[in-house]
């Protein structure tokens, strides 16, 4: 730290230097025709001789290295395309510009115009005629080999963490690719982009504790949406037919490294559409997303290969605890029996959790969650945890509803949406019932969404994809917090 407080006040004292010579330290407007990336594209594989007739670039970015040596300089800088060296002479730029070199530090940002050559090592540098110093940076960058070692602190100062590490900039780059290429396929299947409400009046859309606030002006509380379901689906009734929106949802919940309080979520609900419409769309969008973010069907993530030539495996939830369990709760079971099963596999009930539908589920979570490795279409869910979705018309206990394992993590949840207002009514009746047994995720009566069904929603398939951990798998990422450019973190105090 001692280091650290002398190099800041050995940066702070250049500034009167900089103020000196008429410079202002921390710059003006600068007009760049060239990015790092554009100069070794383009000028690949010249010659000297040839690079000699191409006109001047103009580029700019932050010192990376200096290597001075004396009377010339070599030094890299920065922009967001990546490196590349410049070569500063100081019998071409003159001694007052050299001189103004000399203040630079390692984090600076300066521009440059010049001439492509080639060093003697065969490196596409630019010969500077014209330097400008931009920014002063006052603060040192972190030590080369070393980073930010500290990860709490990369989250923390992500902008540090961008300037250092290439691996985090590489994934904030291909983050907005990966979303470009969701939307163009919505976009290009119909489906129309739309925005819903943040702040919503009644909690509702997914079960999960919601973050409560106030509006003063019209003095009621609102809740910050776990979900834009209830919305999405009042556009549908609205004649919209194919919507989706790419947005936020927030749950005041733990933070785990699948999990963050703020994420981004992908909706869409296709008119005359059904679980099967949803199924196709879901592997349609990952076999896109391979095809242009990997070199092969196969990703490894989470030191795990996943295969997903062969699309995505489908079974049931009853199939999948019977493949695991050899327990069969596909048969006409009653709660007593269910409960009886749940004790004998040493399963904590809680009292909401004492039914059918509600030990199938933990019957799942605890012996077959992590066993869906490849990609998987995990449906038949029971109908008591899916108070938004359609039952089944085979076996109402269950509902039409499917989840996308990938390496027995979660990735997305879709259903036969229910369209029948009377058994919304019901469904909305019961989870009030839960929530008063101390289920703290079950949702409320939406009276207006009750009322908009009985004006007549169309078959509805929909479908919700979790944005950050698709980022998380198409980038080899094992953290949420690495693909969320700013995390939420404690206090460091």
């Amino acid at each position: 730290m001692e280091e650290l407080h002398e190099q800041e006040r050995f940066r702070r004292e250049k500034l009167v230097k900089y103020e000196e010579k008429g410079v202002d330290p921390f710059g003006q407007k600068f007009v760049r025709d060239h990015s790092s990336l554009d100069i070794k594209t383009r000028f690949a594989n010249l010659t000297n001789e040839e690079l000699e007739g191409k006109e001047n670039v103009v580029i700019a970015g932050r010192i990376m290295t200096i290597r001075n040596m004396g009377k010339a300089a070599f030094f890299h800088i920065k922009d967001k395309e990546g490196q590349i060296q410049v070569y500063l002479r100081k019998d071409v730029v003159g001694e007052e510009v050299y001189d103004l070199f000399n203040l630079a530090d390692l984090g600076d940002i300066v521009g440059v115009e010049g001439k492509v050559m080639l060093t003697r090592t065969g490196e596409l540098t630019v010969k500077c005629l014209k330097y400008t110093h931009l920014t002063k940076a006052l603060r040192p960058l972190p030590e080369k080999f070393h980073g930010l070692s500290d990860v709490e602190e990369r989250y923390r100062r992500r902008y540090v963490d961008l300037i250092v590490n290439d691996e985090s900039r590489k994934i904030a780059l291909t983050r907005p690719m990966i979303l470009k290429t969701i939307k163009n396929y919505l976009d290009n299947k119909g489906y129309m982009e739309v925005e819903t409400p943040i702040l919503h009046p009644v909690l509702g859309g997914a079960s999960a504790k919601p973050f409560i606030t106030h509006h003063n002006a019209l003095d009621m509380p609102f809740y910050l949406r776990i979900a834009p379901e209830l919305y999405l689906k009042r556009l549908i009734v609205g004649g919209l037919e194919k919507v989706y929106e790419l947005n936020r949802n927030f749950r005041n919940e733990g933070i785990s490294n699948r999990h963050n309080p703020e994420f981004t979520m992908l909706e869409l609900y296709e008119a005359y559409g059904d679980l099967e419409t949803m199924m196709d769309i879901v592997e349609e969008i990952f076999s896109l997303l391979v095809e242009k973010f990997s070199n092969s069907k196969v990703i490894t993530w989470r030191d795990v290969e996943l295969d997903f030539s062969k699309g995505f495996r489908r079974v049931s939830m009853v199939e999948m605890i019977k493949e695991v369990t050899n327990i069969d709760f596909s048969t006409k079971m009653s709660d007593d029996e269910a409960i009886k099963i749940a004790k004998e596999k040493g399963l904590h009930l809680e009292e909401h959790e004492k039914n059918f539908g509600h030990i199938v589920n933990k019957m799942f979570e605890e012996f077959c969650e992590d066993k869906l490795v490849q990609p998987t279409i995990l449906y038949g869910h029971p109908s008591i945890i899916s108070p938004l979705a359609r039952p089944s018309a085979k076996d109402n206990r269950f509902s039409e509803r499917f989840e996308i394992f990938i390496n027995g993590v979660e990735f997305g949840n879709a259903y036969g949406e229910l369209n029948d207002p009377r058994i919304q009514k019901e469904n909305f009746l019961n989870q009030l019932k839960e929530k008063d047994r101390g289920n703290e995720e079950a949702t409320e009566m939406d009276k207006d969404y009750v009322e908009a069904l009985e004006y007549g929603m169309p078959p509805t398939g929909g479908l919700g994809i979790g944005i950050d951990r698709v980022i998380m798998l198409f980038t080899n990422s094992d953290n949420i917090r690495e693909v969320i450019l700013f995390p939420h973190m404690r206090n460091r105090s």
